[in-house]
């Protein structure tokens, strides 16, 4: 393993020089003399169009995309640029629908919203459930799939990338949202150059591999060489089929993943709400864009990596323990890079790390500080309190990370495909449970309590359903298909469909049995149709967007 040139780490400090005297110089120039909670936490109106859509996407991108989306492209190809393009489309639909209840009714976080909306029992359940999720699941796993990454290309100790990814991200997120936005937009920068520097290489070594030169020979050798890996839309048949099922992608749960990641998740809408309307509507868009170029640089490399592979490169590098491994494909890219490039692809990861577990990190002092210490532990704490607490919260979640996150080494594939499954066992009562909030007035807190504990079960329900029934039967609909053992399985982002949709009719009768047919709920929102007017220059770009996703599906269906 090639580790790091002297220039690469002048290369990489160079980089946290900018971030950090960026941030420092930002937070000054921005400070207030008595900051007060909303403007620590969210940068009340303090932040751009375009410092909102580069701070989305940088607490979005983590090692988890490079690292795992190549491997995905290695193994199933461009379909998984699905999650990515068709979050652009979502990023709309937040765009327009979600964000101007949200901004109408001064919603700052997500529990403030389900107990203004519901009551402060479902306030507090998912409070303290988003809580444990996003220090012991996102946070630890973010870091620990972090420090693997940077081990890989560097050579330092798994424990001091550790520390160091904790004390830059430390460094970053006590300076409050204005800060987390503002530096997002550098480490962005940081993140798409270095990420475009390594897809160069990679398109350059497959025209090299086959005698040729030049990037856009490297991609047309590419499609000619694997075929099946430029397909969007897999049929039934494909050994990929239960992570991406066929048309169930397009029309089906996948818009569930997107819709609660984007429209119901504290570290996400965080960046949005403390702007007005139109400024934050722009942000999405501009994230929007943002995620069109996502697979150029986290999917392509997996592709190119496949086609070496595949033609006698890489035979050793990408095994382990004699078995070949997707996940090792980014890194053995980022160690054929040239002394300096390999310093900014560093820098690029790191900044995807960092700004990742700042974000994270800034929603958690946020819900714990304004959903659960002012209301339980001191009602009556003073502004500047508050931004203290959120301050110790943001060392204390950060340090947890630290001391759990090496657990996670013990089945690092295994356990991070757990994670994800595991969230995505609430995804859809979650997002059954906001939907109806924001546009049925009627939905009541015992529908709301049935679909964040009722999806949950139902959702394990589904998962475990093969063991006792035989669903062959569902095959011929493509809502089953035979797993590596043979027995039919329903794919995950199916199960999430079905779980949404019985959430959804079960809310519905639930409150129709509360309220009657013709009950009202006073809890219910305000909802005009003037809310979702938009700009004609957001109506431009969003259609430019959709033109974008039709035209890619056309052409790689």
């Amino acid at each position: 393993m090639q580790v790091l040139h002297n220039i690469d780490y002048a290369v990489f400090f160079f980089y946290f020089l900018v971030v950090a005297f960026y941030g420092l110089w930002i937070y000054y120039k921005k400070k207030k003399l008595q900051t007060d909670s909303k403007d620590y936490f969210l940068a009340e109106g303090s932040l751009t169009w375009w410092a909102i859509g580069a701070s989305l996407i940088a607490s979005n991108i983590s090692a988890e995309q490079f690292i795992g989306m190549s491997g995905s492209g290695f193994q199933m190809g461009l379909a998984i640029a699905a999650y990515e393009w068709l979050a652009a489309a979502t990023l709309i639909v937040v765009a327009v629908f979600f964000l101007p209840v949200y901004i109408k009714n001064k919603i700052y976080t997500m529990p403030q919203f389900l107990n203004q909306r519901y009551n402060s029992t479902v306030s507090m359940i998912m409070a303290v459930f988003w809580l444990l999720l996003y220090v012991l699941v996102n946070l630890t796993s973010i870091l620990y799939l972090g420090a693997l990454a940077i081990n890989g290309i560097s050579g330092l100790n798994l424990t001091a990338c550790m520390i160091i990814l904790a004390i830059f991200a430390i460094i970053i997120t006590l300076g409050g949202m204005k800060v987390i936005g503002y530096t997002d937009v550098i480490q962005v920068f940081f993140l798409i150059l270095g990420g475009l520097a390594t897809t160069y290489l990679a398109l350059n070594l497959v025209s090299e591999h086959f005698g040729s030169s030049g990037v856009l020979n490297g991609f047309n050798i590419m499609k000619d060489q694997a075929d099946s890996h430029f397909h969007l839309i897999f049929d039934k048949t494909h050994p990929n089929y239960l992570d991406l099922p066929g048309l169930s992608i397009l029309v089906g749960g996948m818009w569930i993943v997107n819709l609660n990641y984007w429209g119901c998740n504290q570290y996400i809408t965080q960046r949005a709400l403390g702007a007005d309307l139109k400024t934050a509507r722009n942000g999405l868009l501009f994230a929007g864009f943002l995620k069109l170029l996502m697979p150029l640089i986290v999917v392509i490399p997996g592709i190119a990596a496949f086609v070496l592979y595949q033609n006698g490169a890489f035979q050793t590098e990408m095994l382990v323990d004699g078995e070949i491994n997707p996940d090792k494909a980014y890194p053995v890219l980022l160690n054929l890079l040239p002394v300096g490039l390999k310093g900014l692809a560093f820098a690029a990861l790191t900044a995807a790390i960092v700004a990742s577990l700042a974000g994270k990190t800034n929603s958690i002092a946020t819900i714990f500080t304004l959903d659960i210490y002012k209301k339980v532990f001191n009602k009556n704490a003073s502004e500047k309190h508050m931004v203290n607490v959120g301050k110790i919260v943001i060392i204390i979640s950060i340090f947890l990370a630290v001391i759990i996150a090496p657990f996670m080494g013990i089945d690092k594939k295994g356990g991070f495909q757990y994670i994800q499954e595991y969230t995505g066992f609430v995804s859809p009562g979650i997002f059954a449970m906001f939907l109806l909030g924001f546009f049925w007035k009627k939905t009541t807190s015992n529908a709301a309590l049935f679909a964040t504990i009722g999806g949950f079960i139902l959702s394990i329900i589904f998962k475990v359903l093969p063991n006792f029934v035989d669903l062959e039967f569902l095959y011929q609909f493509g809502f089953a298909v035979p797993n590596a053992e043979g027995v039919y399985e329903i794919p995950f982002i199916d199960r999430m469909g079905f779980v949404f949709i019985i959430c959804v009719i079960m809310m519905i009768i639930i409150t129709k049995l509360e309220l009657g047919w013709k009950g009202t709920n006073p809890k219910g929102l305000e909802v005009e149709p003037k809310m979702f007017r938009t700009s004609p220059g957001f109506a431009v770009g969003a259609l430019i967007i959709i033109g974008i996703l039709v035209a890619l599906y056309t052409v790689y269906w």
